[in-house]
């Protein structure tokens, strides 16, 4: 079982604990799709036992296509009967990714299902499931967010956060994790299973509402990369007038005519994609003398008012910030993506990465790119051997410029390597 030192008080401890640390940290991944969910649990769990020389994962995570909807509340028993997890983490998903293979959109017929396990020695796992009543209010201290979660700050703990997005609205507890646990890393994403409804699942049971998370402390870092899929047009502009989410003016100028002055400078593709496809970045530092991609929190723009001059979008804005226009295609989302990696490669981590989690958007894919496994063989192209698991998601959760966000449209990535 995961365990994490908390005091060395006998002889025995020590010795369980020595050769926790000495056993390499292994991650296993696996997708399947068959007539029943009891067959691919089975043909999943057999899979990853051979990739885990046999041993009992320290984690489990699953992501289930819709298909059979009756036999949801029967996975965790499945799951806990055929492995054993010490944590399992799982929801249902449109189109579920396993093995680097991404199989998408399964409405009905053969349900997909994928697993990726971990054996993390001196690894502390904790689960939790939490809903919107639940929560503390704006104004609580740090410490009402660790009693509500029941993960101390340290060691520093990371997070992976499953949602139900009917029922749950993550901002407030994302800003409360950062709030209370600065420190640590945040992915995840929510249900993609809208039809049916939703299910997450957590140890031995499951809920239809909320959120489950499961943190990592000890022994582990956990590395995010966040693709928001869109490239700049024109140039950092300062907010110099703005009303709630509308920006009024831009460079003392009306936001509109600042747009259109974009607008005539770009040529017929990217003008049609201003007219289908528009965003605007939003700087996350004021400190940096040259804004780039992944310096921005990207969100849309959602309406004009011709009359104004402003622009309206899907985010608070405030007179002093800098934003710059974006544009999200199939092509800039690939520039994106790549950016993104080559940046995480070329600033290489002190250990190597043993396993990640992708959690994208269900608007990414096949559907985006005319391709599959676009995403997933992107982070497997540069990393050799990497079990990659995850799914499609109507939102996913990453951290820009260190702080914690709900997106759309974006890969955010989980790599996982321990700290020594």
């Amino acid at each position: 079982m995961a365990t994490v030192v908390r005091r060395g008080t006998t002889v025995l401890l020590v010795c369980h604990v020595i050769v926790n640390i000495t056993k390499p940290m292994q991650w296993a991944s696996s997708v399947s799709s068959g007539d029943t969910m009891e067959d691919v649990i089975r043909e999943l769990g057999n899979d990853i036992q051979q990739q885990l020389g046999g041993s009992r994962p320290d984690v489990l995570v699953a992501f289930v296509s819709p298909g059979f909807p009756e036999t949801y509340g029967k996975i965790p028993n499945l799951v806990q009967d055929l492995l054993a997890p010490g944590a399992f983490l799982g929801c249902t998903a449109m189109g579920v990714i396993g093995g680097g293979q991404e199989i998408e959109h399964q409405h009905t017929g053969r349900p997909a299902i994928s697993m990726t396990a971990g054996l993390l020695p001196a690894v502390d796992i904790r689960t939790f499931h939490l809903t919107d009543d639940e929560l503390p209010t704006p104004d609580a201290g740090p410490e009402e967010w660790v009693r509500v979660i029941g993960v101390p700050q340290d060691p520093v703990p990371h997070f992976v956060l499953l949602g139900d997005p009917q029922s749950f609205y993550p901002q407030p507890l994302l800003m409360g994790l950062d709030f209370a646990y600065s420190a640590s890393a945040k992915i995840g994403g929510l249900a993609s299973s809208m039809g049916e409804g939703n299910v997450l699942f957590m140890d031995d049971t499951y809920h239809t509402s909320g959120l489950v998370g499961a943190t990592f402390s000890g022994n582990l870092v956990l590395d995010t990369v966040v693709a928001q899929g869109c490239r700049p047009v024109g140039e950092p502009l300062s907010v110099t007038s703005s009303e709630r989410n509308n920006l009024v003016e831009l460079n003392e100028r009306p936001a509109l005519d600042v747009l259109m002055e974009i607008f005539h400078s770009l040529p017929p593709y990217e003008q049609e994609l201003v007219r289908t496809a528009l965003h605007i970045g939003i700087a996350t530092t004021e400190f940096k003398t040259s804004l780039g991609q992944g310096d921005f929190l990207i969100r849309h723009v959602i309406n004009i008012d011709q009359k104004r001059g402003a622009i309206g979008i899907d985010e608070s804005i405030r007179t002093g910030q800098t934003v710059q226009f974006h544009l999200r295609h199939a092509d800039a989302a690939t520039e994106d993506l790549e950016l993104m990696l080559s940046k995480y490669q070329n600033n290489p981590p002190a250990t190597n990465p043993t396993g990640a989690l992708l959690f994208t958007c269900t608007g990414r894919g096949a559907y985006m790119f005319g391709e599959a496994n676009h995403d997933s063989n992107a982070l497997s192209n540069r990393i050799d051997n990497l079990p990659i698991g995850g799914f499609f998601c109507a939102g996913e959760i990453g951290q820009v410029g260190g702080s914690t966000y709900m997106h759309g449209y974006t890969s955010s990535f989980g790599i996982f390597r321990p700290v020594r």
